[in-house]
């Protein structure tokens, strides 16, 4: 384990393994955590992704720990087919947040899910089983729709971020709001694409998935 420090808080850092599978992960534990995020990337990326990774740093600086993960062992990466399996995305998460209850570091935490793309679908999923309990939920530019009868399922507090110019995204997500009978709040960041490339737009959706975060996430499930 390697200890690194901030300007803001000091963090612990190491890398796991998540069994029966062998997923690889990055977890980065700050000091007094208020509670973890585990992330689940979408189509084609994985625990090294630059937009994740980007949030994952302002969330640590925020106060939480967070897990970040590939959903796919490399082998099952190379079969197209299952970039888009949320069944077995969600079943990845669960794996995962098994993990997070177990381990020393993190078993006190409250869990959080952070989903981009079907990344988002596999969080909803996740939640909706009620296999583990889970505090809150934040979507970037994700694809809910494909949670299905799940969404009617879910309890934890959940914020969809979409880009204003990424229409057919923003009306799915409309679609799949409509949907959840929990707490939750459809967020457009005006400008943004799908990727959230354009000056400033991955910033908004920083500030905005913090402060969801610290309005619910600290709280515990509710």
């Amino acid at each position: 384990m390697t200890t690194t420090a901030s300007a803001a808080r000091r963090e612990q850092t190491r890398d796991i393994t998540i069994a029966p599978v062998g997923l690889e992960g990055m977890l980065a534990v700050p000091d007094d955590s208020a509670g973890i995020v585990l992330f689940a990337h979408g189509s084609g990326s994985g625990r090294f992704s630059p937009r994740n990774n980007f949030v994952a740093l302002a969330l640590r600086e925020a106060g939480f720990a967070t897990l970040l993960f590939d959903l796919l062992t490399e082998n099952e990466a190379q079969e197209r087919a299952n970039v888009f399996d949320i069944p077995l995305l969600a079943e990845r998460l669960s794996m995962a947040t098994a993990w997070v209850r177990q381990d020393a570091d993190t078993a006190a935490l409250a869990v959080g899910y952070f989903g981009a793309s079907t990344g988002a679908a596999a969080t909803l999923v996740a939640a909706a089983s009620g296999e583990w309990p889970i505090a809150a939920i934040v979507s970037r530019g994700g694809r809910p729709d494909l949670a299905g009868n799940a969404l009617r399922e879910v309890t934890a507090p959940t914020l969809l971020i979409v880009g204003g110019a990424d229409a057919v995204v923003l009306d799915l997500n409309r679609t799949a709001l409509a949907e959840l009978r929990c707490e939750k709040h459809l967020a457009v960041v005006p400008g943004a694409t799908h990727l959230f490339e354009e000056p400033g737009t991955l910033e908004t959706v920083v500030d905005l998935a913090a402060n969801w975060f610290i309005s619910h996430l600290a709280k515990g499930p509710p």
